[in-house]
């Protein structure tokens, strides 16, 4: 039932076009699924056309939009794509572990330090698991690329979550863990767990000794004593990291589809990036089923009931269940709108095919931009 109508309807004037043009960094947020990383590759590649030099940083591993670009695959250094835009259009994909890797050495004393927290099992097996930390290198990613000054505008899909804002929470983890007393105990100088610090710290160690065995906790030990006196130059860069996702240069798109369940995920998504201070720029809501006229749901069922039995009866009730629910999804999406405001809202519709290709994110451009559907319409 679902099909896409055939003339791109993008928004009046161009509200996501004023933010490529005047933003340095785009987050696009949201629950999974929604089609976040499609989204952002768009925007990126309607910066290029703007002649802007443009850096997607995906977090979905598929090889989807790789594919679509054209490229190989993705790493953690940008590749460019090349397309007909007077600017530049690159991606990367997130690599957490090398990301978490590159901030470990760039902020240790000596090489020496940095390789003994490299080279120790236990980071090993947290850089790329420990809770939050795909949230903050996602972050971390976007603030380095941003600081390189190679690109205009850095965009980025934030990690699939059901937990809203871990991307801003995370940074502040980080400097609530270096803060903590337990922390400091543990880097403590000429101190650390491996001497007596005290009985209730030899206590804590030996149970937790017997759980997960001593060579694991030695290399905990290990990591610790070799991360004392980093810490200074992890909090200053969460801090930086924070302040430029809170600032002028920053502006958050939040994507969703037009479904009661994901709704109600973005209207906490909204709530809590209120919360923060964070102001929604744009509503992009994707897979929208089209409306065909301006009749209500009503009467194009009185319509369909009037049409039974006749030729056109099928046409007519195709009509008319689409319709319902179109105003469905309206519904659904109303008390959204109403938290986003006064930020446009851009509806994509169904598509007839996949993306697969350059063409493919030329057509989810043109409903998002008016340049965009009068490329695709000269063609």
């Amino acid at each position: 039932m679902a099909s896409s109508p055939l003339v791109p309807r993008p928004p009046v004037g161009d509200p996501l076009g004023r933010l490529l043009d005047e933003r340095a960094v785009v987050v696009c947020t949201g629950s999974g699924g929604v089609g976040k990383t499609t989204t952002a590759a768009v925007l990126a590649m309607e910066a290029a056309h703007r002649g802007r030099r443009a850096c997607v940083v995906t977090i979905d591993p598929a090889r989807r939009l790789a594919d679509a670009m054209g490229l190989d695959g993705l790493t953690d250094v940008p590749a460019r794509v090349e397309g007909p835009w007077p600017g530049e259009l690159w991606a990367t994909m997130l690599d957490t572990k090398a990301t978490f890797d590159a901030l470990v050495q760039a902020n240790a004393a000596s090489p020496e330090q940095a390789a003994a927290i490299l080279d120790n099992r236990f980071y090993r097996n947290i850089s790329g698991s420990l809770s939050g930390t795909q949230e903050y290198m996602a972050m971390e990613k976007l603030y380095e690329l941003h600081t390189e000054e190679r690109f205009d505008l850095v965009i980025v899909d934030t990690p699939p979550t059901r937990n809203a804002l871990d991307f801003l929470e995370a940074p502040r983890r980080l400097t609530r863990l270096l803060d903590h007393r337990l922390y400091r105990l543990l880097v403590a100088p000429g101190k650390g767990l491996g001497r007596a610090v005290n009985v209730a710290a030899q206590t804590f160690l030996r149970t937790i000794s017997r759980v997960v065995g001593a060579e694991v906790v030695d290399d905990a030990i290990g990591f610790f004593a070799a991360f004392e006196g980093m810490e200074d130059g992890f909090r200053e860069r969460a801090a930086a990291v924070l302040a430029l996702l809170e600032s002028d240069d920053s502006a958050f798109v939040l994507v969703t589809a037009p479904r009661r369940d994901v709704v109600e995920e973005a209207t906490f998504f909204a709530d809590r990036l209120a919360e923060a201070g964070i102001e929604v720029r744009a509503l992009v809501v994707n897979r929208v089923h089209p409306r065909f006229g301006s009749a209500s749901p009503a009467v194009a069922d009185q319509r369909a009931e009037a049409l039974a039995g006749g030729p056109l009866a099928p046409f007519a009730r195709n009509l008319a269940d689409l319709s319902a629910v179109a105003a469905t999804e309206d519904a659904h999406l109303e008390g959204l709108t109403g938290r986003v405001a006064p930020a446009p809202v851009v509806r994509v519709p169904f598509l007839d095919t996949d993306v697969h290709d350059l063409r493919g994110l030329d057509r989810i451009a043109a409903h998002l931009f008016p340049d965009a559907a009068r490329r695709l319409g000269e063609r």
